[in-house]
């Protein structure tokens, strides 16, 4: 996903290993000495659609799962990643919308521009409380979760995420554009909620004929943008039909 038409013919972005929950919110499960690549649940997974809870304890695991979501988001690749994502039920999200993977960050009349992705900028938010601007924009939304897929969502043209980092110092974010919808999306989805839900008439319509196979390979495996082109039907209760029944 990018911010601006122009941007968006060129390139398209997505945002937003199971890990447990031990006693008082810890995460167990994984090896805090390395970062790891971990793997992103997809579109059927009861976790993307169960609220997530609120992060108590700032510790060095913690901060390692946060340094694990920021490679993930990385090599995915994708401008955020919430802590579900990745089978984390934490309301924990990382993010990096001047991050362009695709292309460098310019404009496509911009000739002389360099040709030169820019340097990596992560943010993190623990426990967001999200704030909405007037106005609204529509533009290309495409999800980690939902691979090989983009469609037109209509967002807030602002917005304000206030929380704290992973060693629990406060932080507030706010933008327009790429970096509005980004916030809005990954705090979608600590609320169980997708961007799919945001869907309406005929581009819902679309996206409940092309999402009707349950069965999603991984973001970045080969078959993801086949499988994304294949038009399969069929929903065995899990795939985003029955996702949308669940939602209403």
């Amino acid at each position: 996903m990018a911010s601006g038409h122009a941007r968006l013919r060129h390139h398209r972005v997505a945002f937003g290993l199971a890990l447990r929950l031990g006693r008082h919110g810890r995460v167990e499960g994984w090896d805090p000495g390395r970062v790891t690549i971990l793997p992103i649940r997809v579109l059927g997974d009861p976790i993307l659609r169960t609220p997530a809870d609120p992060v108590t304890v700032f510790d060095d695991r913690l901060r390692r799962l946060v340094d694990d979501m920021i490679e993930t988001m990385y090599a995915a690749p994708g401008v955020g990643l919430a802590a579900p994502q990745v089978g984390v039920g934490l309301r924990l999200f990382v993010f990096d919308t001047d991050w362009q993977p695709n292309r460098p960050d310019r404009h496509e009349d911009d000739a002389d521009a360099d040709d030169q992705p820019r340097r990596r900028q992560p943010r993190v938010v623990a426990n967001p409380v999200l704030e909405l601007g007037p106005g609204e924009q529509t533009d290309q939304e495409g999800c980690l979760s939902v691979p090989g897929y983009h469609y037109a969502t209509t967002r807030a043209a602002s917005a304000i995420v206030r929380g704290v980092d992973a060693h629990g110092e406060p932080v507030e974010h706010s933008g327009t554009g790429l970096l509005a919808r980004c916030l809005q999306h990954e705090s979608d989805h600590l609320a169980g909620t997708l961007y799919l839900d945001r869907l309406t008439g005929l581009t819902r319509r679309s996206a409940a004929r092309a999402l009707r196979d349950p069965t999603l390979p991984a973001p970045g495996q080969p078959g993801a943008q086949a499988w994304a082109g294949s038009g399969q039907s069929g929903d065995d209760g899990d795939g985003f039909l029955a996702a949308l029944r669940r939602r209403r």
